[in-house]
């Protein structure tokens, strides 16, 4: 996928610099392939998903789209621990994003939950989040993502391993965690996976046990139906749908052929 930019042509690579075929939107998210997240932030334009980051409460991403452009869905935008934490706690909560309280005693705050992110599709997303067979992929069966409970977690590496993340929640607690460097030198060989992602999985033992953390009902609006996917793309499963939008066979279209209009 090469994009054309200001600049010239923008290339995204997927972390492990290898292209995995053709792979549903359930496999691509859940094991963070960068190409196909540039290629959604494409259709969806970097003007239209700033907005919804601001909604999410996430402040710090504070100039119009076209200034971080494509790189945006692979986090070109300087953003704080806090901010996407709470973000993340936003999609936990079925897409109502409100305000960060620091301390337990202190007062809840004045301003009113916001309607960030459609409840049906927040579910859909942590469904896949917590997906252990669509993040194997790229993680593969025996990750520290993997716990006994049910959650939801997504892991970031920043541009030369100067940053590493791991953001996740169950139904009960959202937990992000960040290693790097103070001063932002690079590390050496740790990313998202090997280093904040352990950090967050023994924090999630402590926090969560079997007996409270089954995994969410689904809201109002989602149907699942058994999906096939034609040439053997991926096995055959039952797959969440926004109602009125479900399909039970996935036909690849052929490279260079798209969708017309033939009548009228």
């Amino acid at each position: 996928l090469d994009v054309a930019v200001s600049g010239g042509l923008y290339g995204p690579q997927n972390y492990d610099r290898g292209f995995k075929g053709t792979v549903s939107v359930r496999t691509a998210l859940a094991s963070s392939l960068n190409v196909p997240a540039v290629r959604t932030a494409q259709l969806v334009t970097p003007g239209a998903f700033v907005p919804t980051l601001r909604r999410l409460g996430i402040a710090s991403v504070d100039r119009p789209g076209d200034h971080y452009g494509l790189s945006l869905a692979l986090g070109s935008a300087d953003v704080t621990l806090l901010e996407l934490a709470n973000a993340y706690r936003a999609l936990a909560n079925g897409g109502l994003a409100s305000p960060v309280r620091t301390r337990l005693d202190a007062p809840a705050p004045a301003a009113a939950p916001v309607r960030a992110l459609d409840a049906a599709a927040s579910f859909v997303v942590a469904d896949v989040l917590a997906d252990r067979n669509a993040r194997a992929l790229t993680f593969g069966w025996d990750s520290p993502l993997v716990l006994r409970t049910w959650a939801a977690v997504k892991t970031g590496t920043s541009k030369d391993m100067r940053d590493n993340w791991c953001v996740g929640f169950s139904r009960r607690f959202t937990v992000g965690v960040w290693i790097g460097n103070a001063a932002g030198e690079p590390m050496w060989d740790v990313s998202g996976t090997s280093g904040a992602a352990p950090v967050w999985a023994d924090l999630m033992r402590e926090l969560v046990s079997a007996r409270d953390e089954p995994p969410p009902p689904p809201p109002a609006g989602l149907v699942r139906v058994p999906v096939r996917f034609a040439g053997g793309v991926e096995a055959a499963r039952a797959e969440w749908f926004l109602a009125g939008t479900e399909q039970r066979e996935v036909v690849r279209v052929p490279s260079g052929v798209w969708p017309s209009i033939v009548a009228p």
